[in-house]
């Protein structure tokens, strides 16, 4: 049997800026060529929600593609999240706070990673809530610490800690704006 080989942080580092985005989850490295327009499109429109959201309860703020997330010698780059600001602290990504929130927007590309390896990566670091976003089948994956994965393709809620009310998104008409190019806000 072959004997696969594990990767550094210090080798991650030194991979070439060529429009790749390259991430290492314990020790395995993957790499996932630019999104499709379709997936940006998820990711913006869904961000525009967040941002409002998470301003408005002072939750932090929502990072998006080259923030990334070091937990050991792991480093990955998520879709979108939503970490406490940290103002004046050390400016290295290892001493930034967990996010409250980690989202990737499934992609052939990463499909499987999102579902596997990253998930469990960010269940293990104990990060509270996880979204896996399938635009395919118009649908979210909420993964919790502890808990069982849930399936949503209506309303969807969030209510983090320290938020006075929660964030409600209206999935099919989410969708439908993201993909089908219907005007409005979700």
């Amino acid at each position: 049997m072959a004997q696969i080989r594990k990767w550094t942080l210090r080798e991650l580092h030194r991979l070439p800026d060529d429009g790749n985005k390259y991430e290492l989850v314990r020790g395995e490295l993957f790499v996932t060529p630019a999104p499709s327009r379709g997936h940006e499109e998820l990711a913006a429109r869904l961000a525009r929600i967040l941002d409002i959201y998470a301003a408005k309860h002072r939750l932090g703020l929502v990072y998006r593609p080259r923030a990334i997330i070091r937990i050991g010698e792991s480093e990955v780059e998520p879709d979108l999240m939503v970490r406490p600001a940290s103002p004046g602290g050390p400016s290295g990504w290892e001493h930034a706070p967990l996010p409250l929130l980690v989202v990737e927007i499934l992609s052939d590309t990463t499909r499987r990673r999102d579902q596997g390896e990253k998930r469990t990566l960010y269940t293990d670091a104990g990060i509270p809530e996880y979204w896996i976003v399938d635009g395919e089948e118009r649908r979210v994956r909420r993964v919790l610490p502890d808990a069982r994965d849930q399936e949503c393709d209506s309303s969807f809620t969030w209510h983090p800690a320290g938020a006075a009310e929660p964030l409600v998104i209206d999935l099919p008409r989410f969708f439908r704006q993201a993909l089908e190019g219907e005007d409005g806000n979700a």
